[in-house]
């Protein structure tokens, strides 16, 4: 401990590390490589998850969204290819035969891409999907209300044709200053009156303007307005925050195959896509890419804490009549010891350091570069690490430098005086 703190010391590692300098830094170069790869690659990954995660961003990951198809099996007399509607009764049946679900959002949709002008306002027309929804799903996947609100229950209930419309619809039906509250629309020649305007991202890269040609009304005013009865085109499902719909979606499947005499293992009947088991392999994707790009960046690390182990094995070598000249003198093992170990850590951590400091400069570049030319299809964003990664990359430099000078450092202490005296 003694030598931690003694200016002799210090000069003395100094000096051994300079005698040598093109040497030490060929050495420091295999560590600082190797904790540079280390960051750089764990911030690469960082950076690809932020970006792809971005899609899902504000949506409810814990979700499912469920639609009929044709049954496949004959069942109780009925036919196979039979095709069937589910109904506005089943949503309420879920949530009472079905625990732990947090929204039933029953959905229809008018329009599609590449349609027919369906909305019309003024001399102004327009190919838009439309959505009969109920309030709930905005908290499946959220959006921003630039102005005016969303749908409510008063308007389920009252079945009022009011219409939210997004950013591209403002901008294709109203002019650039023009408030659209209040003004009415035209869909599919029904009148809807312009209470709300959103903005959101969309989860399908390159589909962003997309996501913004997109009419909310209430789903009780959409039934009624064009025909749709008690029908429902869709649903889209979410479990509370403890469950995973994943686990429960076989319970909502067999509640819907019972209310509309469906064949128990026909699996072809119901549609469904699983919001949540796509985002749990990704997040297994960018697990299993983070180990990866630990085990790579500690074996290059490895291989520079081998090179400096070696170089302590030459200094040493090379300071055998020092050492035996201070062994004569009275230096304890552990003086020696200390010392080589002291000069071993100090250059790891130089080293080290000094790769951390190059890679968080990479990184700072690469984000400037990032911000100046965002754009809402990149699929990388923010590369970074966190101060637990920088804690452990410096607990690996600790840990490295004490074996890289261990061997050395039990050489060194072997070696007799007389011996050392000796050595031309």
């Amino acid at each position: 401990m003694s030598n931690l703190f003694s200016k002799d010391s210090w000069s003395e590692i100094l000096e051994a590390l300079s005698s040598n300098g093109f040497r030490t830094l060929l050495t420091a170069f295999g560590v600082l490589w190797g904790i540079f790869i280390l960051v750089i690659l764990l911030a690469a990954g960082t950076g690809l998850e932020n970006g792809v995660k971005k899609g899902f961003s504000g949506m409810a990951t814990n979700s499912m969204f469920m639609w009929s198809q044709t049954a496949s099996k004959p069942y109780k007399g009925l036919p196979q290819g039979r095709r069937y509607n589910f109904k506005i009764s089943d949503v309420e049946a879920l949530k009472t035969q079905v625990p732990n679900l947090k929204y039933v959002s029953p959905r229809n949709q008018l329009g599609g891409f590449g349609g027919a002008n369906n909305v019309v306002r003024g001399l102004n027309t327009g190919a838009f999907n439309v959505y009969g929804d109920y309030p709930e799903y905005i908290e499946q996947q959220p959006m921003d209300i630039t102005s005016g609100r969303f749908i409510n229950y008063s308007d389920i209930e009252q079945k009022r044709k009011i219409a939210i419309i997004g950013a591209s619809v403002k901008d294709e039906l109203f002019d650039k200053n023009e408030n659209p509250i209040g003004d009415y629309i035209k869909i599919n020649g029904v009148n809807f009156m312009v209470v709300g305007t959103y903005r959101k991202n969309s989860n399908d890269r390159g589909d962003i303007e997309e996501a913004q040609k997109e009419i909310y009304v209430p789903f009780t005013a959409f039934s009624q307005a064009f025909n749709r009865g008690d029908n429902v085109g869709w649903m889209a499902i979410t479990a509370v925050d403890k469950a995973s719909i994943s686990e429960l979606k076989e319970e909502v499947f067999k509640v819907m195959k019972s209310r509309h005499t469906i064949h128990p293992e026909d699996d072809r009947a119901i549609g469904h896509f699983d919001l949540y088991e796509q985002f749990s392999k990704i997040n297994a994707l960018f697990i299993a890419l983070n180990a990866i790009a630990y085990f790579v960046g500690i074996l290059i690390l490895l291989s520079g804490v081998i090179g400096i182990s070696n170089i302590m094995l030459i200094v040493v070598k090379e300071r055998t009549k020092e050492i035996g000249i201070r062994r004569a003198l009275g230096a304890t093992p552990w003086d020696i010891r200390s010392q080589i170990l002291l000069e071993s850590i100090f250059l790891t951590i130089i080293s080290g350091m000094t790769g951390i400091v190059l890679a968080t400069g990479v990184l700072a570049l690469v984000n400037s570069i990032l911000e100046n030319n965002s754009s809402p299809d990149t699929m990388f964003a923010n590369p970074s690490v966190n101060l637990f990664v920088v804690g452990v990359a410096l607990a690996i430099l600790i840990i490295s430098g004490l074996l890289a000078g261990l061997i050395p450092a039990q050489n060194a202490i072997k070696v007799k005086p007389v011996d050392a005296l000796r050595t031309e």
